[in-house]
C-alpha cells in the first residue's frame, strides 16, 4: 500500500470558466492557470504521483508547454493513471477537499466524484470529494483563489 498527498491552489479571475473535478460550475469567476486550472483534479494528480514516488504535476506537464494550454485536467489525470499503471500500481481510493468561500458546491459534488472515478477506473464509492470554506481567512477567505487537498492510496498490482 502506498499513500500520497496532493495540494493545489489557483487565483480567481473574471472571464474564466470555473472547472472543478471536470465539472463546469456556474460562477462569475474562474481559476487562472495554463490548463483549465482545475485545482481539485490537480491535487488528485499530485497525490497519485506522490504515492508512486513519480514527482509532481509540473514535472510531467510543465506550465508554458503549448501541448497543455487550456487542456482538460481530466486528460492530464488520464495520462497519470496510465503512468502509474505502467509502474505497477492501481488506485484504491481518493479523498479530496476543496476550500472555497464561494460558490456553494454541494450540488456538483456527485458529478465531480463520478468524473474522477471514471478516469481513475474505480467505483465512485472509492472517491470522496468534500467542500469547505476558509472562514474568511487568507487568500481563500478573501475570495482571491481556491485550494484543494487530496490523499490517495495505491496498491501494487
Amino acid at each position: 500500500m502506498r499513500t500520497g498527498i496532493g495540494y493545489d491552489c489557483h487565483r480567481l479571475a473574471p472571464d474564466r470558466k470555473l472547472v472543478l473535478g471536470g465539472v463546469h460550475v456556474p460562477f462569475d469567476k474562474g481559476l487562472i492557470g495554463w490548463s483549465d486550472a482545475d485545482t481539485l483534479t490537480h491535487s488528485v494528480i499530485d497525490s497519485l504521483l506522490g504515492a508512486a514516488a513519480m514527482g509532481d504535476i509540473g514535472m510531467h506537464f510543465p506550465p508554458g508547454d503549448p501541448a497543455y494550454k487550456n487542456i482538460s485536467s481530466l486528460k492530464l489525470l488520464e495520462e497519470v493513471v496510465g503512468k502509474i499503471k505502467t509502474k505497477g500500481f492501481r488506485v484504491n481510493n481518493i479523498d479530496c477537499t476543496i476550500v472555497a468561500e464561494q460558490p456553494r458546491l454541494r450540488e456538483y459534488i456527485d458529478q465531480m466524484r463520478s468524473n474522477l472515478a471514471s478516469v481513475l477506473g474505480i467505483d465512485a464509492e472509492r472517491v470522496s470529494v468534500k467542500a469547505s470554506t476558509a472562514n474568511l481567512l487568507g487568500f481563500v477567505g478573501r475570495e482571491e483563489g481556491m485550494a484543494a487537498w487530496a490523499i490517495s492510496t495505491l496498491s501494487e498490482e
